[in-house]
């Protein structure tokens, strides 16, 4: 009886000091009602952080009714680990401790840019953790998003005579495409060409983006340039297409959802029409004048359409 008494003493203080070590490590907030749905935010990346979507729009979210969590991947942002590996495995290891954190049983994800791909993968794995997979400007065929990058920034390059970008694109295409140089310097040409920018600002979005550049959050926008090379060197999933796996959701009890900017300049017409047949039209929610960014380029518009979403019972 001793015995015992002294293994479960030392697994509570080993299962305490577990969850102490990852709190300590990993940076992550809530908003709201515990008792409201939960949202849990995956960021982008890899070298991404939360800090966007937290300092505009978690709050203004659970302040609708919902329970919203925010939190940086091991490695990135402001979850700083020298030992992070930041590959997918690790990433769902974190998010399970998260979830069991906060006391949830089932949450529903919103996915943006490469943090789809993320919690794709996550949901995959774990569907009776997901009510909802919400993908938002999510990347889900990576490589067809490189070849239109390309392709698209080609096509603009030559119509400017910009003599520099046409000679980089060429150099990038002789590059191993499953290598974090090729992503990098092909989200470059994106960058070059305004891809990641809504066309026409609004007083909404000049408001939300000043005030967020003001703010603390903005301070906190820690990058860490070594991530993309760690996930490339410790993970083999690496330059996806996750459709299949999309496809294969609703068999599994996982309500999929969209938002997505119609000026979003990574994503093909193409691309947003595959997505759309999988998602079906009802659920496939295209946001005007915005581009990668839904919550920050038209958060009144995302915020409805969230609503929207939360309120469906299929």
């Amino acid at each position: 009886m001793l015995i015992k008494k002294i293994l479960l003493l030392v697994t509570f203080i080993a299962c305490t000091y577990c969850h102490s070590l990852f709190a300590q490590s990993l940076y992550s907030k809530a908003y709201g009602d515990s008792k409201n749905p939960p949202l849990i935010f995956i960021h982008g990346g890899p070298r991404g952080n939360s800090t966007l979507f937290e300092g505009t729009t978690a709050k203004r979210l659970a302040d609708m009714g919902f329970f919203v969590i925010v939190y940086d991947r091991r490695g990135e942002g402001r979850s700083a680990d020298p030992a992070a590996r930041v590959n997918f495995e690790e990433a769902f290891n974190d998010l399970n401790q998260l979830i069991a954190q906060y006391g949830l049983k089932k949450v529903n994800l919103i996915g943006h840019s490469f943090g789809g791909i993320v919690s794709t993968l996550f949901t995959n794995r774990y569907p009776e953790k997901v009510e909802r997979l919400i993908l938002t400007g999510a990347l889900f065929a990576q490589q067809e998003s490189y070849n239109y990058i390309l392709q698209s920034g080609e096509k603009k390059a030559i119509a400017q005579k910009d003599t520099a970008a046409i000679s980089k694109i060429h150099y990038i295409k002789t590059l191993d495409k499953r290598g974090a140089e090729y992503r990098q310097l092909t989200y470059g040409i994106g960058s070059r060409f305004g891809y990641f920018k809504m066309p026409e600002p609004t007083e909404e979005s000049i408001r939300v983006n000043k005030e967020y550049e003001t703010s603390e959050f903005s301070k906190s926008d820690i990058r860490n340039d070594q991530a993309p090379a760690l996930f490339y060197k410790n993970e083999s999933l690496v330059n996806i297409d996750t459709k299949p796996i999309l496809k294969g959701l609703s068999d599994k009890g996982v309500k999929l959802f969209a938002i997505y900017g119609a000026d979003d300049g990574i994503f093909s017409p193409k691309q947003l029409l595959d997505l759309e047949k999988i998602t079906g039209k009802d659920k496939f929610h295209i946001i005007r004048n915005c581009s990668h960014y839904p919550f920050a380029d038209q958060q009144g518009e995302f915020l409805k359409t969230m609503k929207n979403i939360m309120d469906r019972r299929a």
